[in-house]
């Protein structure tokens, strides 16, 4: 009597599929299911979130554009307000104070209404904001705006590490979240560019350019929150995209380590065991020697400019240069780096 092979089926399958999975998690080596899945995401998760930070971070510091915009004929924001420098510096500060206190609390709502509806609300509202700056015409009403600009803005860039959380394991979100950040230094560069053309459009429809700089600047955030409401991908769980198998991978490879989409909320459990832990506080110290220089120059670099000798829209222009140079080095490693470890 002949022995007859019994031919394969699709449970049989899900079974092989589980079993090279459970290999993976158990053995180490990365499998190339593994690697097709991780370019996958890449390729639809990180150029998107770094657009959101570039046109978060384009306009948080145009307001530094703003100060120094056609002030040798009085049409700047400094002269149209009556802020004195002491006035300026404290409207800036007013906003990071807001950003430190919703951190938090935006990130707790970011997984209460998942990401892609929570992060398109924040980037209406700082588009919406942006652009109400162009209509200021005092030291408090921009003082205000400020504050409500880092209310907003605040849940943005830790919303976006905790996002990845959802999708990588923990060695591999760095370089993802150092490509995001690059995104902060060519907005840097496009800022420069953006108001030297703005600027040659002062008195137009009877606005000073730094008002039509706000507002222009402000449209983009606002438009691409709709796409972002229909784009960003929220949980492996639910990713349409993805395969099945490729579904089952993203959460297998993320049980131990990775955020959970369908999982309970923090308890305060949760948070005191957050709070006690000193890797926290030594980010907080690291964190907070990158983020002073960093904050100042993009803030403080067109008056710097216009302190060596360059006036009006050539010192709007002369702000590009040394960004465009640290974006120039800064991506190309970054990309690079991103796809050697996407593949390996």
């Amino acid at each position: 009597m002949s022995y007859r092979k019994p031919a394969p089926d699709v449970e049989s399958g899900k079974e092989e599929f589980s079993a090279s999975i459970t290999q993976y998690e158990y053995s180490g080596p990365i499998t190339e299911a593994e690697k097709a899945l991780r370019w996958k995401q890449d390729k639809r998760i990180v150029p998107l979130s770094a657009g959101i930070y570039f046109l978060c971070y384009l306009d948080r510091s145009n307001i530094g554009n703003a100060k120094i915009m056609n002030s040798t004929t009085g049409d700047d924001l400094m002269t149209q307000t009556g802020m004195t420098n002491y006035q300026y510096t404290i409207a800036l500060m007013i906003f990071l104070v807001a950003y430190g206190l919703f951190e938090v609390p935006s990130n707790i709502l970011l997984k209460k209404l998942r990401p892609s509806r929570w992060i398109a609300f924040l980037m209406f509202a700082w588009g919406a904001l942006t652009m109400g700056l162009g209509g200021t015409d005092s030291y408090a009403s921009v003082t205000v705006v400020r504050f409500l600009l880092g209310v907003f803005e605040a849940g943005l860039f830790p919303g976006l590490v905790y996002y990845l959380t959802f999708w990588y394991k923990t060695e591999e979100r760095s370089i993802r979240v150092a490509f995001i950040l690059a995104s902060a230094t060519l907005a840097g560069a496009f800022g420069g560019a953006i108001a030297y053309g703005i600027g040659h459009m002062n008195k137009a429809g009877g606005l000073s350019a730094w008002r039509w700089l706000f507002i222009i600047e402000g449209i983009p955030s606002c438009l691409s929150a709709f796409l972002v409401w229909f784009l960003l991908p929220d949980y492996p769980e639910d990713a349409k995209w993805l395969t099945t198998q490729e579904r089952d991978l993203a959460i297998q490879r993320l049980a131990i380590e990775g955020s959970k989409g369908h999982h309970k909320a923090m308890s305060w459990l949760d948070a005191k065991a957050t709070l006690v832990d000193w890797r926290l506080w030594g980010h907080y110290v690291v964190y907070f020697g990158i983020s002073t220089p960093f904050s100042s120059l993009s803030l403080f670099t067109p008056s710097i400019t216009a302190g060596l000798g360059y006036h009006d829209l050539q010192a709007q222009l002369m702000t590009v240069p040394p960004y465009a140079v640290a974006y120039g080095r800064l991506s190309p490693a970054t990309i690079l780096a991103l796809h050697r470890i996407s593949c390996t």
